[in-house]
């Protein structure tokens, strides 16, 4: 926890071995003042805390990483669904002047591919455990995929959702290909 071994000390933020993130060292001060002064029992959840990378392509990610999943849940209950994808607005400026029909994927750039992938716990109806995007605005999408997580949203209900179209968020409501299944990831189509 918290409390370190002067019983009326905590640790918050950046000192302890955490994220050093801003809005994770707000939450720990908001939520250690409701525990201390009005009664509150919620702690802080150290297992979904969203996070990106403001890099050009953003890099978003939330909960486990597979290698963790596989580590807390063991190997048989960790699934990965997974696709590459590219984005709706970036086609039209990403094929060669020249195209022929039946060479489409020649002609296509390979670069600026977006990724997503979700993890999943195979013992708790595939709830989701994992989240990791690499899309323009992976920030916003993953603290929306934070607040699912948290309420406990399965593959099923990720799948039942409507997706925005067109968007990169649209991909985890379609997001199909289990890794290591053989299927290709790659997306064709928007």
């Amino acid at each position: 926890g918290e409390r370190t071994s002067v019983s009326h000390i905590y640790a918050l933020g950046d000192v302890r071995k955490q994220p050093e993130l801003t809005p994770l060292a707000i939450q720990q001060g908001k939520l250690l003042s409701q525990r201390l002064y009005n009664g509150k029992t919620i702690l802080t959840d150290y297992d979904h805390i969203p996070t990106t990378v403001f890099t050009p392509l953003e890099y978003g990610f939330v909960g486990f990483s597979e290698e963790e999943a596989t580590e807390r849940l063991g190997k048989d209950r960790v699934k990965v669904y997974h696709t590459f994808f590219t984005p709706l607005e970036w086609s039209p400026p990403h094929f060669v002047s020249t195209m022929f029909v039946g060479d489409e994927e020649k002609q296509r750039r390979p670069e600026n591919k977006c990724f997503l992938k979700l993890i999943v716990d195979t013992n708790q109806n595939e709830r989701v455990v994992g989240f990791h995007v690499l899309a323009d605005n992976a920030g916003e999408i993953t603290q929306g995929v934070a607040v699912a997580m948290k309420a406990g949203a399965t593959k099923e209900m990720f799948d039942a959702t409507i997706g925005i179209h067109p968007t990169d968020a649209e991909q985890m409501t379609k997001v199909g290909v289990v890794k290591g299944s053989g299927e290709s990831p790659l997306q064709t189509t928007c």
